[in-house]
């Protein structure tokens, strides 16, 4: 590895110090004169028509501006990119319990909610599905009649259904007829919220000739074009200004208030901000998905697979909009990083009469690894064979296909899982009733577009402009340490100052683990501009020849003389700032990825199903890092994320209702929680960009529920296969036994 000035040392966060005093500004603490609060009503029921709303009481409210239901709005329809199928207010029906139904604009937020509380609504129950099997049924009610017409539509044959992707290599039924053993295992995951610290808060003052808005987004430019064409306005009248994020892990790019709060500021001439509470957030936020895996696979005596199917059933929920592309990924990883010469693969995303699902970190991913490397142990001890020892029988190596016939180069999946093996004391003897289980996947960092400028000023200060609204993930410290590298100076001496989405034509915003791959790119090419720059510079103020003129290390050098001269002296005798912008294209994908090898350790009490995690480790192939306190806080983080997602945290549905509305309902893991996390880093010059880097944010979620699962069943021979594993659910299992 290049062992640079700034690059791979430990960097304090370039907004920490705003953080931590409270001045960093968010989208509820933007206050324009004049600013109004906007309040939601939501739908009780999972599945009516509106026969009538009757607001007149709210609208003869002292201190209300505005009412606005779905008879007052424009009818189109709202979305991330790729589906555009949420009306942002219910007209005629409602698909899911918590769909907004009317919104109030009022002078303070007791007398909007006071508002809210007045309109009565008159309803028809309809026949509600909230299963996808449910929905599937020959003769359901169709959930979306218009589906067709919807931007974006992908329709399948199924009633209700969309989004049918397949893929398959070789002979299915000639590998399965080989095989010595066919095991096949349904495996079911649970929907969970972000629970991002920050609610969608939204903020919109729709003026003559702009609106303004300010939203916790982190694809301002995605929910620009949304916002215009939900509403029916030209996009270059929206204008979204930055503010910070306070938590995102996949779930905020398009809030769904923003669209009531465009129609509450254009009906009351004021600014209007809505900012829900964590019981709204439950109720009819866009949580990660559930979604029903099985899984058969085919396999020879002495391991090696030849036969895999996948069939991935999602259930999408009442709308797709809420996920960049309508639909999730996930089948791939349900047949994991192995060699398999016969596959087929079906995943089938199906709308129900439920809370519709988003995006989360690494949307889809974790579902199908839960069942792959679930899975995978399942097979072992079909055959009898150690789960390790399948899997390094199995795993691809260079010049390998996957499974589903993808080609990668640069592969490090048998380092990492022995890293993690051997960290992890993996086969030292352990007392009765301990369990360890391993897992593994991968994912290599997404691609997009994205611009940075830098401009150097005469007093020598340094500024980097982005489009990037940070979600808190480090993306502006890592562009201050690559500005700092390049221009020979310290971070702390770079200042970001942030764009609004006036400020270029396009980005792709932060997502998909690309933050680091694309824009740390960008500010290279922007920095390696200002270089060339400054020597044209010195080449017109010092007369020095342009083939002698050199920078490094902070300052330009004549090679002839040996003369040398800081840059921030030249720029300060030039008496103008210097600027150049880089944009960067970069959105092809990948032909590496990035795997994370897992191992927990369990302690389990037969008599009462009771476990606790004892010890975990996990392991990362890893390029070049950039910020290792940054990169040591992805990883925690995932983990932390998917030790909820293995234990505790679950969406429950009550009549097709989010019951789980409180933090004292819906579980997440804290600091007692957490047991001995060890990491482990397979370092490697393989990557991407100018500093050759790797993936990490959605890296380390993944495995960690199929490992946690393997050690419990490591531990008492009982396979929990429906996520989250609870010691109800393990007790249930050992009484059956």
């Amino acid at each position: 590895m290049v062992d640079y000035r700034v690059i791979g040392r430990p960097t304090p966060s370039a907004d920490g110090i705003g953080k931590v005093t409270g001045s960093t500004i968010y989208t509820a603490d933007v206050d324009p004169p004049g600013a109004l609060w906007g309040k939601v009503l939501h739908s009780p029921h999972a599945h009516a028509r509106i026969l009538q709303i009757d607001a007149s009481q709210a609208r003869d409210l002292p201190g209300v501006h505005a009412v606005v239901t779905g008879a007052d709005i424009n009818p189109g329809l709202y979305g991330r990119v790729a589906v555009r199928d949420v009306p942002p207010i219910a007209r005629d029906r409602v698909r899911f319990a918590g769909e907004r139904i009317a919104a109030v604009a009022a002078e303070d937020e007791d007398t909007a909610q006071q508002a809210i509380d007045l309109i009565e609504v008159q309803y028809e129950e309809l026949t509600p599905l909230f299963t996808p099997e449910a929905a599937l049924a020959e003769g359901a009610p169709i959930i979306h009649p218009d589906y067709a017409s919807y931007r974006g539509a992908d329709p399948a044959e199924k009633p209700n259904s969309f989004a049918y992707n397949r893929r398959e290599k070789g002979n299915l039924d000639a590998g399965f007829a080989e095989a010595d053993f066919v095991i096949e295992r349904t495996y079911l995951t649970q929907r969970v919220h972000q629970a991002y610290l920050e609610t969608q808060a939204v903020l919109v003052a729709a003026e003559a000739d702009r609106v303004q808005v300010w939203a916790c987004s982190k694809v301002p430019y995605a929910l620009r074009d949304s916002l215009a064409t939900a509403v029916g306005i030209p996009i270059e009248s929206v204008v979204v200004n930055p503010t910070y994020i306070g938590g995102d892990f996949g779930g905020k790019g398009t809030p769904p208030d923003l669209p009531i709060a465009y129609y509450l500021s254009k009906a009351s001439s004021h600014p209007v901000r809505i900012v829900p509470d964590y019981s709204q957030e439950f109720l009819a936020g866009n949580p990660r998905h559930a979604v029903e895996i099985r899984l058969k696979t085919g396999v020879l005596k002495d391991g090696t697979l030849l036969a895999h199917q996948v069939y991935f059933l999602v259930n999408c929920g009442a709308y797709a909009g809420f996920k960049p592309r309508g639909a999730i990924g996930g089948m791939n990883q349900a047949a994991g990083p192995y060699r398999i010469p016969n596959t087929l693969g079906e995943s089938l995303h199906v709308y129900t009469n439920t809370i519709p699902g988003g995006h989360m970190r690494s949307p889809g991913e974790p579902q199908g690894m839960y069942a792959m490397e679930s899975h995978m142990d399942e097979v072992a001890k079909a055959i009898g064979m150690d789960p390790v020892e399948l899997r390094l029988k199995n795993l691809v190596e260079d010049g390998d296909e996957t499974a589903f016939g993808e080609k990668l180069v640069d592969i490090h999946a048998k380092e990492t899982l022995m890293a993690a093996i051997e960290a992890a004391d993996y086969y030292n003897p352990k007392q009765p009733l301990i369990g360890r289980g391993i897992a593994i996947g991968d994912r290599a960092p997404g691609g997009g577009h994205g611009t940075t400028a830098i401009t150097l000023r005469p007093d020598g200060t340094v500024l980097l402009n982005t489009p990037i609204f940070d979600q808190g993930t480090g993306t502006y410290t890592t562009l201050s340490q690559v500005a700092a590298e390049e221009l020979g100076i310290d971070p702390t001496d770079v200042r970001v100052e942030v764009w609004n989405t006036d400020g270029v034509e396009s980005d792709s915003g932060l997502g998909g683990s690309r933050g680091t791959r694309v824009n740390t790119a960008a500010a290279y090419e922007a920095s390696q501009l200002v270089k060339q720059e400054l020597c044209r510079l010195a080449s017109e103020i010092l007369e020095w020849p342009a083939e002698e003129t050199t920078f490094g290390d902070g300052h330009l050098q004549r090679a002839g003389t040996g003369e040398t001269v800081d840059w921030r002296e030249l720029v300060a005798r030039s008496g103008s700032n210097l600027t150049c912008q880089a944009q960067i294209d970069d959105s092809k994908r990948l032909s590496f990825s990035a795997f994370s090898a897992q191992i927990a350790e369990v302690e389990v009490d037969p008599e009462t199903g009771q476990f606790k995690v004892l010890r975990f480790t996990t392991a990362h192939d890893v390029g070049q890092i950039l910020n290792p306190v940054g990169h040591q806080g992805q990883i925690n983080g995932g983990f932390m994320q998917g030790f909820g997602y293995a234990l505790m945290e679950e969406l429950q549905l009550d009549d097709g209702r989010v019951s789980t509305l409180t933090f004292g309902d819906y579980k997440i893991p804290t600091a007692r929680d957490i047991p001995v996390l060890e990491t482990v880093l397979v370092q490697h010059d393989g990557g991407v960009g100018p500093y050759r880097v790797k993936g990490i944010g959605e890296n380390s979620i993944g495995p960690v529920a199929p490992a946690i699962a393997n050690a419990i069943a490591d531990a008492t021979g009982v396979r929990i296969s429906d996520l989250p594993c609870t010691a109800e659910k393990l007790f249930q299992r050992l009484q059956e036994r």
